[in-house]
């Protein structure tokens, strides 16, 4: 893959997040959205790609070319997801309306005591999932994180939260010691949570039809899935503007127990049906996906599938690096 979302430099840096940050625990969630404003702006102004590639999207997912306001509108959106972090790590959850739908076939999965994994997208909220922990406390939530990227904000959220930011899987680590680290959670019956829709520089992807044309994705969170043979679920956590969200749950597969012959095939359908599933929530909430480079491009294709090549050598280990869980600025969002 294009390592182009990787150089994009970190809006800000550490004085600007530590700045909202305490605004936000000094003054409130209301008074601090007024900073989104300028905040937006900065973008719009003096951040080109992001902007290009935020138009770009937007006239594919609207089917016309996007206008000046719908770009910083969907800027907006990113940055209101991004200051609710700071208020859902707190577990401040009375400030938002958070509608869920699909929790019962998540329970009913994770009481079996196996683990789940929970696939989601750089598509709205991650971290609204924080709603469910404080409904069933007893849940065990491991988030595989690349903690080095964007570390301005990582640091300072993870300073809201230490408890929170101990359970991170460190998606920076040797893919053996990840992979390790997901098979255990796995073993204590956690729900893994991974955004499987970016690969890293370098990593085996499949390109599949989204919105329009072929796209590239992530083969190493499907041999992770193959691998634990435990299920999965999709989770998207929809922004709908104010305080509200939609969270939603998906059955995907009780348990993806293929042979390691037959993966070269399986794999990528699996990755065409997840693209599906990805594409109708886009649809839905276009305002909502934070991947702000373009997401297309042949340069972001990344290496060829490991599934192509029929030698499952190592492939556990390799599939130890899913790529970050959370972004933090444009072009690495969510």
């Amino acid at each position: 893959m294009s390592i182009e979302w990787k150089r994009r430099r970190e809006g800000g840096g550490r004085f600007a997040v530590r700045l909202i940050r305490a605004l936000a625990a000094g003054f409130g969630r209301g008074f601090t959205r007024l900073f989104l404003v300028p905040i937006t702006l900065y973008f719009l102004l003096r951040r080109p790609a992001e902007r290009r590639d935020s138009r770009a999207y937007l006239g594919r997912v609207l089917g016309r070319p996007a206008r000046l306001h719908e770009v910083g509108r969907h800027i907006h959106t990113f940055a209101s997801t991004i200051l609710d972090r700071a208020f859902l790590l707190s577990e401040d959850l009375r400030r938002f309306d958070v509608t869920v739908s699909g929790a019962e076939a998540l329970h009913e999965r994770v009481d079996r005591g196996h683990g789940v994994l929970l696939f989601g997208s750089h598509l709205g909220s991650f971290e609204v999932l924080r709603v469910l922990a404080r409904r069933r406390p007893d849940y065990k939530i491991r988030v595989v994180l690349d903690k080095a990227h964007s570390a301005a904000l990582t640091q300072v959220l993870d300073s809201i939260n230490p408890d929170i930011a101990a359970t991170v899987i460190d998606a920076g680590q040797p893919g053996p010691a990840i992979m390790l680290q997901i098979q255990q959670a796995a073993q204590e019956g956690a729900m893994i949570a991974l955004l499987v829709d970016r690969a890293q520089p370098g990593e085996a992807v499949e390109r599949v039809p989204f919105l329009g044309d072929p796209a590239a994705f992530p083969v190493a969170p499907w041999q992770i899935a193959a691998v634990l043979k435990i299920p999965v679920m999709l989770a998207f956590g929809l922004y709908r503007g104010g305080n509200r969200y939609d969270l939603r749950f998906e059955p995907f597969s009780e348990g993806i127990d293929v042979p390691r012959r037959e993966r070269a095939a399986a794999i990528p359908a699996l990755i065409r049906r997840y693209a599906r599933r990805l594409e109708h929530h886009v649809r839905d909430a276009p305002y909502n996906w934070f991947n702000f480079y373009d997401f297309w491009e042949q340069d972001n294709a990344g290496s060829e599938p490991e599934t192509s090549r029929g030698d499952d050598r190592g492939r556990s280990a390799a599939a130890g690096r899913p790529g970050p869980a959370v972004g933090d600025r444009p072009g690495d969002g969510g």
